[in-house]
Formats: structure tokens, C-alpha cells, sequence
């Protein structure tokens, strides 16, 4: 599991980049993978993914703030699991997963989602600081830039706000590092980036990183938390990390 450290760099890791290039995933590609999944979704991800998902919610109901953004929300696994006095908006790229998450809504009377709504992540179309809270389980490794998904975030949540991300991220050596980097073209069939590493969401100088945790099974996926602090407010917290 990669650490929050800055990942180096080293010339087998860059022979086995240039011999297994990550293929570049678009909106399109995305669409078309979820397309495939959202009928199996739930059956085959929804076991292994359940503990972070779990502990990300739990996170988001102990945080101050009523106002919740879920990015990605897929077929709504997480939704049962916010307190009664979040109020709950999800996104996401994938209509027929949002149908699914509708119905999980209408079948559990959901009553704290405010709203599903489909919608590009990397341009959302919420005002600035609409939200006190954003979360993203399972979807930095899935969109095609994750940099301009965790703008967009900063932005729609207020200053102050928190912004939480649970993913799997890559391995900095060992067999699972070659499995990954050798899984990297197939990206655009997976509907996801098997190499994704943390310095490919965020640069950890220019935030402040409230919290690091791995999650089960086995410490595969983590849990990042993220202050959102002003654009001037974090560049002063880097200078002073210095």
C-alpha cells in the first residue's frame, strides 16, 4: 500500500511505465465501463469495498457540517449508512448506476437524499462552498483526471469544510507493483487506473492532510481526509511545513 510519502521515481519503474503505458480514460470510456457494470455492480464489488465505504461514511457522520456531497455515488451502497441529519446529494457520470441508487432510495425511503443527480465530476455545476463535505469512495482512480476532481471539490465545499477520499492506491514495490503497472493499459476496460498513486489526486504540500488510515481487507484501500482550507491558507501551511 503506498505510503503518503512522495513516491520516487527509479529507472525500472520508469523502463516498466514505458513498457505498460496507462491507457487514458475519457468521460466516454467511463460511461461504457459503468454501462457494463452496474447490473453485477453491487454482487461483485460490494463485499470487498464494504469496510472503507463503511469508514468513510462513519467519518463523514462524526464531522460538523449538514451538508453532504457524495461524488461518484454509484448504485448508492453508502446512502443507508449517513445519520438523519445529513442531508445527502450524489453524482454521478453513469445513468444506469444512478437508476440503481434511485431505487435504493425509493425502496428504503431514504428521506435525508436531497437529490441524485448525473453529472461530470470534473465540472460540477454546484455554486462555490454549496457543500460542508465532500466524499469520493472508489472514484479518484476512475475519473480522467483526478487533479480537476479534487478542484472541483475544494470548490464546491465551503473553506473549512472537509474532503474525503477512499480508494485503492498503488503499491511502491513487490509483485503487486508489476501486477499493477502491468495492468495499467487496460484502464479503459476496467473503467479505472489499477496505478493510480496519491500524487496523481493531490500535491500533499499544498494541503492539510487530516488523516491517513488504511482500511480492510488488508489495508488495500485507504482513507484520505482533507481540510479544505482557502487557497492562501494552504500555501501558507506548506511554507510553514517547510
Amino acid at each position: 500500500m503506498a505510503s503518503i510519502t512522495e513516491l520516487s521515481r527509479n529507472p525500472t519503474a520508469d523502463q516498466a511505465q514505458r513498457d505498460h503505458p496507462r491507457a487514458a480514460l475519457d468521460a466516454a470510456s467511463v460511461r461504457d465501463a459503468y454501462r457494463r457494470w452496474a447490473g453485477v455492480y453491487d454482487a461483485v464489488f460490494g463485499g470487498v469495498s464494504a469496510f472503507g465505504r463503511r469508514k468513510a461514511v462513519a467519518a463523514v457522520n462524526r464531522l460538523p457540517g449538514t451538508r453532504v456531497l457524495e461524488v461518484g455515488v454509484g448504485t448508492g451502497l453508502a446512502l443507508p449508512r449517513y445519520t438523519a441529519d445529513k442531508r445527502v446529494t450524489g453524482v454521478d457520470l453513469s445513468r444506469e448506476m444512478l437508476m440503481k441508487a434511485e431505487e435504493r432510495v425509493r425502496l428504503e425511503h431514504l428521506s435525508h437524499v436531497d437529490g441524485l443527480l448525473e453529472m461530470d465530476a470534473e465540472q460540477m455545476a454546484f455554486r462555490d462552498g454549496a457543500f460542508d463535505i465532500a466524499v469520493a469512495m472508489f472514484t479518484a482512480s476512475v475519473v480522467p483526471d483526478a487533479r480537476k476532481l479534487f478542484g472541483e471539490m475544494r470548490r464546491v465545499v465551503r473553506p473549512g469544510g472537509h474532503l474525503l477520499f477512499v480508494n485503492h492506491f498503488a503499491a511502491e514495490a513487490g509483485p503487486r507493483w508489476w501486477v499493477e503497472r502491468a495492468m495499467a493499459p487496460l484502464s479503459r476496460v476496467l473503467g479505472w487506473h489499477p496505478d493510480f498513486a496519491l500524487s496523481d489526486l493531490l500535491d500533499r504540500d499544498a494541503v492539510q492532510l487530516d488523516a491517513v488510515e488504511p482500511c480492510q481487507p488488508g489495508g488495500l484501500f485507504t482513507l484520505v481526509q482533507v481540510r479544505n482550507s482557502p487557497p492562501a491558507a494552504a500555501g501558507l501551511t506548506a511554507v510553514a511545513a517547510a
